[in-house]
């Protein structure tokens, strides 16, 4: 079984998925994404699987330093959420999720860019299915949104795979760098996927138009492995640790303002995401690390938050954080949760977020980036602000909303305590993690120095939000549509398609079309005349003649063939004295 790639048990175990109901379903809906994870953790380091076409080699499964902390993260993620959704009963929806996290796990297992590619695009086209099964009119045009900004990142990293193949003549993927055009080409194929600034808008436009388990498998897979595929190919690239800062702060100011909660989030996953993408960019072996670690860590306790407002919003049908307030009182479990993901997400002590982000921010001091590193102190105070307090006050607590939704279902808790464990787990004893990293580490989080620095860092962050909202100064959560970056590619796409009908296709009918018409139509038809006058006159007689000749011809021997043997033989007789005349005549000469 060792040559059989871990991301196809997934992928085609969707196949089993509407053929039965019941306790048999729910029990392959445990089984597959089981046996992945305990085949990923059986399966030792190395190459697997490679299959040569066409003279290229593809590799289905290489584990490495690299690739097997998003391999194990993925593959428990894909477990807990399937275990969040047991309620589902839509098939498509729970096939999309599965060849959605296997082929996240192709892209991460791939050892060469062609099978990179195709892992990718099969991405982009589940994650697509994702949104569209929200069913709504909203999701069907997010969802085509997603899948058009995914094909066009697509296409970049297409065309930078082409040009460095055509450059080194190899298709392995392993260190990449930023020398020409065709790294700078994949660099924005991947940034795509990481939500670069301005090519970010995709996450809070999409995500929140799925269901609410799509929404907890879309948190989780493509930021996450463009991450990985930066890190392997991008490390110590300057221009990303610039990129990441910027990422950082500038989702903080839309997730303060925004009311939709899954919004929020999703403002809050680029920041996170930026963290990962400045220490990707530090390029030494404890920022690498601390990227690393931090994409395994968020994975956690961003998944836990959105299974918990997920939770929310399957109960109570709202999201909007002005629809929400006083859930404790039903939901105390999930509150309880939420509580726990808030502190992971904010790098409380005793918790996953600590023990991952501070190798990124001590790394930016050590190394001198001064601007940098106050921009994540910043960060890292904005995200204990948006996420840390703003998600379970608003859901829970706040005012009272009056709703007395139930308690999230069993399946649902479960998955829940089991993330909230995890982030407790690794915060408590963080060499769970430091052990798989890419790089050997003796990173200790528990210096007084890190403590008292993130201690004060979150009082800091409470502090602020405590004075806004008791000096009326903190914006009001109100029912509102935020304008970001995608506006301008859906403004732009309406302008032009007015555009292509008001001018291109008035032009192409008035003037193109006519000429058309003069030039190409009618000189066609006076060639053809031509033609057809050539033909009927010239190759027409030309045919007749000879038809008449040879009947004129074959008339003639008609009329030797009298069927005479008298004839026949004088014939012969005459043709052999002629014959005997030019021999004689050829040898006196």
């Amino acid at each position: 079984m060792s040559n059989f790639p871990p991301q196809l048990i997934l992928i085609l175990g969707t196949l089993l998925i509407p053929l039965f109901n019941g306790s048999i379903r729910r029990i392959i809906l445990l089984f597959i994404p089981l046996l992945t994870l305990i085949y990923i953790f059986l399966l030792p380091k190395g190459i697997y699987h490679s299959i040569t076409i066409l003279d290229y080699t593809l590799t289905f499964t290489r584990l490495d330093n690299f690739s097997l902390p998003f391999a194990y993260i993925f593959c428990i993620f894909t477990l807990l959420a399937t275990i969040f959704g047991l309620h589902v009963k839509d098939s498509f929806l729970l096939i999309s999720a599965w060849i959605y996290a296997g082929s996240a796990l192709g892209v991460v297992l791939a050892g060469d860019f062609l099978t990179l590619f195709l892992f990718w695009e099969i991405k982009a086209l589940s994650g697509a299915l994702l949104v569209w099964l929200g069913r709504t009119k909203r999701s069907l045009q997010a969802g085509m949104r997603y899948l058009m900004v995914h094909i066009f990142g697509g296409l970049l990293l297409l065309g930078g795979i082409i040009l460095r193949y055509r450059e080194t003549g190899s298709l392995v993927f392993e260190y990449i760098g930023l020398q020409g055009l065709s790294d700078l080409l994949i660099l924005l194929g991947f940034g795509l996927n990481a939500a670069f600034p301005l090519l970010h808008a995709w996450v809070p436009d999409a995500y929140p138009e799925s269901t609410e388990t799509g929404i907890v498998f879309l948190s989780a897979f493509t930021t996450k492995a463009a991450v990985y595929a930066l890190a392997r190919g991008f490390a110590g690239v300057d221009l990303l640790i610039y990129i990441g800062v910027v990422m950082t702060v500038f989702p903080i100011f839309y997730a303060v303002i925004e009311n939709n909660l899954v919004r929020v989030l999703c403002y809050s996953l680029i920041n996170q995401v930026g963290f990962m993408v400045t220490g990707i960019g530090l390029g030494t072996p404890l920022s690498i690390n601390g990227a690393v670690a931090h994409a395994f860590c968020n994975i956690l306790f961003e998944g836990l938050l959105l299974m918990t407002m997920c939770a929310v919003l399957y109960r109570t049908g709202k999201i909007n954080a002005t629809d929400l307030g006083g859930l404790y009182k039903t939901m105390p479990w999930t509150t309880l949760f939420c509580i726990i993901g808030a502190a992971s997400i904010s790098g409380v002590p005793l918790t996953n977020g600590f023990v991952s982000k501070p190798m990124i921010v001590l790394t930016a001091g050590e190394e001198g980036y001064l601007l940098v590193w106050i921009g994540l102190l910043f960060a890292s105070a904005g995200v204990f602000h948006h996420a840390g307090i703003k998600i379970p006050f608003f859901a829970f607590f706040s005012h009272d909303s009056g709703l007395r939704p139930k308690e999230a279902p069993p399946h649902m808790l479960f998955a829940m305590a089991v993330m909230a464990f995890l982030c407790l787990l690794i915060g408590i004893y963080p060499p769970l993690l430091y052990d798989i990293l890419p790089f050997k580490t003796n990173f200790n989080p528990f210096t007084g120095a890190l403590i008292i620095e993130q201690v004060q860092l979150l009082a800091f962050g409470a502090l602020a939000f405590t004075l806004l909202i008791l000096s009326g100064l903190y914006p009001p959560e109100m029912r509102s549509t935020n304008l970001d970056a995608d506006w301008f590619y859906r403004k732009g796409a309406k302008v032009f398609l007015r555009f292509a009908e008001k001018v291109i296709a008035r032009i192409d009918y008035d003037y193109i079309n006519e000429a058309y018409q003069k030039l190409i139509v009618r000189g066609i038809l006076t060639i053809s005349t031509k033609l057809k006058t050539f033909d009927f006159q010239g190759v027409d007689g030309v045919y007749h003649g000879l038809s008449n000749n040879t009947l004129s011809l074959s008339e003639g021997f008609k009329l030797l063939q009298r069927g005479k043997i008298s004839d026949y033989a004088l014939f012969m007789l005459i043709g052999l004295i002629i014959f005997f005349i030019m021999v004689t005549l050829f040898i006196i000469w």
